[in-house]
């Protein structure tokens, strides 16, 4: 989903301290300063001032890497899920497997890229500002990773009614997954990740021993 042709997993997961970390490029400490201040103050509520000073930098440095506010935002957003559709992508390009196995896969591994960033973007997605144009591509993209989700589950539900919200209330349970999660604290990124994909695969249907054997296989694909 990124609008850039820069790693996802640097935009969308920044794994530094803070924004001051000297290890990072200028670009991504604009990057995580904004993350940080935009889950904490509010999208709205910050100003490319306020971010180009927790970032350590003048205002004005900000737009050789950024056309504005709402590109910091969509570049944040689509690493949110460039990571998770590329593991997708990889995963319908790969040997056969279970159904199943991919499905916990997915999950998983999207949960990890929802919760292992420091700070909680997901928590953006429902801004108003997301419904524009500069986040078409975002909007695009999070459609691609649903849709991959529910091809996924009708093989492993092939008599399921109403497929469409099944897909919906499942990629809702991944992410509503993780938000509680993160609520919740005191838990590794793995174990969330895990309790995600497996209450996926419940959700599926999947008896408890073909569970199992999913999870172990799928666990073998992160």
């Amino acid at each position: 989903m990124s609008a850039t042709s820069r790693p996802a997993s640097r935009v969308g997961r920044p794994r530094a301290q803070g924004p001051s970390d000297s290890s990072l490029e200028p670009r991504d400490q604009v990057l995580v300063a904004a993350a940080e201040l935009f889950t904490r103050n509010g999208y709205a509520a910050t100003t490319t001032r306020a971010v180009a000073e927790r970032a350590g930098m003048r205002q004005a440095s900000i737009y050789h890497y950024f056309a504005g506010k709402e590109d910091i935002l969509a570049t944040l957003l689509e690493g949110t899920v460039e990571p998770s559709l590329s593991f997708a992508a990889a995963l319908a390009a790969g040997p056969a497997a279970d159904p199943a196995a991919h499905l916990w896969a997915l999950a998983a591994r999207d949960a990890e890229v929802l919760l292992g960033g420091l700070y909680n973007l997901g928590a953006l997605y429902q801004l108003p500002e997301v419904r524009g144009e500069r986040f078409a591509a975002f909007r695009a993209s999070r459609e691609r990773l649903k849709s991959a989700y529910g091809t996924l589950l009708a093989l492993v539900a092939s008599d399921a009614t109403d497929p469409a919200l099944r897909t919906d209330l499942l990629f809702g349970l991944v992410e509503g997954g993780v938000a509680v999660a993160r609520e919740g604290g005191g838990r590794t990124t793995r174990e969330v990740a895990c309790a995600v994909a497996d209450a996926v695969l419940r959700f599926a249907g999947c008896p408890p021993a073909q569970a199992e054997a999913a999870r172990q296989e799928g666990e073998r694909l992160l």
